[in-house]
């Protein structure tokens, strides 16, 4: 925020308390550093919404506000896939958090053979391989374009016709409405921006009956993710994936801590499901 409105920390505290004392705005603490965001309520209220805009319209300041907010935004999402072309191709040799196959064999036996699958956040594509030996059709999205490359030139040569990779967005999959099956969060959703909104997509592309399955890591304290993995978000605690995927429509929604590393800082690995509801006539 200091470098969006070119204030001092001071000066951007001092105001954002008043907002939160006001029922504003909304903070949440994670180590040293606090998130604010709008209270829902009030960013869901028509009268406020408009003040806001007709206060932005009368101040030149707000203009060039928006454009280092997209800058910071743009660069943020610049150093996220610069860490993941750098790894491309170096999975399984290095340690990445929740990386778990003791996770990911537990998830996987709790659903059924599905037909098709999009593995959103995929990497360079070990579990979309895996999927492909007995799906349909395996749509792997990862917004690294070298990851993208790296995942396409493993698949030809194992010869998986049916695993189709795809550079794209978490928050802006591409893939067709109500085409897939089953939809995959392997770890990459502490990745995404808003992860509600990635969670909406994923709901977005599943047919009618459809399941969701989400792998991330529970919420922890180890700042240096940030910096060492490009995490956005540092995991997630139960309630937080309910509510995300009960937000976006989801029905069935069931969640479990399927797995705890043995070596400090002992992250935890959370698995979650959920069904998208039958279309009833």
């Amino acid at each position: 925020m200091q470098e969006i409105l070119n204030m001092g920390q001071s000066r951007i505290s001092m105001q954002l308390k008043e907002l939160r004392q006001a029922g504003l705005v909304e903070d949440r603490k994670t180590g040293k550093s606090s998130f604010y965001r709008l209270q829902p309520a009030a960013e869901a209220h028509p009268q406020l919404r408009a003040v806001l805009a007709a206060a932005a319209a009368e101040m030149p300041e707000a203009t060039s506000d928006q454009q280092a907010l997209e800058l910071l935004l743009r660069k943020r999402q610049d150093r996220m896939r610069l860490y993941f072309d750098e790894l491309a191709g170096k999975f399984g040799r290095d340690y990445v958090p929740g990386r778990s196959w003791k996770a990911l064999a537990e998830a996987l036996l709790k659903l059924l053979p599905p037909q098709v699958v999009a593995d959103l956040g995929a990497g360079e594509g070990t579990l979309a391989q895996l999927l492909a030996q007995r799906a349909r059709q395996v749509i792997a999205v990862d917004n690294s374009e070298k990851m993208v490359a790296f995942g396409r030139e493993l698949a030809q040569r194992h010869g998986l016709a049916n695993l189709d990779y795809r550079h794209g967005d978490l928050e802006a999959l591409p893939i067709a409405d109500e085409s897939v099956d089953l939809a995959i969060f392997s770890q990459s959703l502490h990745h995404a921006p808003h992860p509600a909104r990635a969670v909406g997509e994923a709901y977005r592309i599943l047919r009618p009956g459809g399941r969701v399955m989400l792998l991330d890591l529970v919420k922890h304290n180890f700042e240096q993710a940030r910096e060492l993995y490009a995490d956005l978000w540092l995991g997630f605690a139960e309630v937080d994936l309910e509510q995300f995927l009960k937000g976006a429509g989801f029905r069935e929604v069931e969640t479990s801590r399927v797995y705890r590393e043995e070596q400090p800082p002992h992250l935890e690995t959370l698995l979650a499901l959920g069904v998208k509801a039958e279309v009833t006539v």
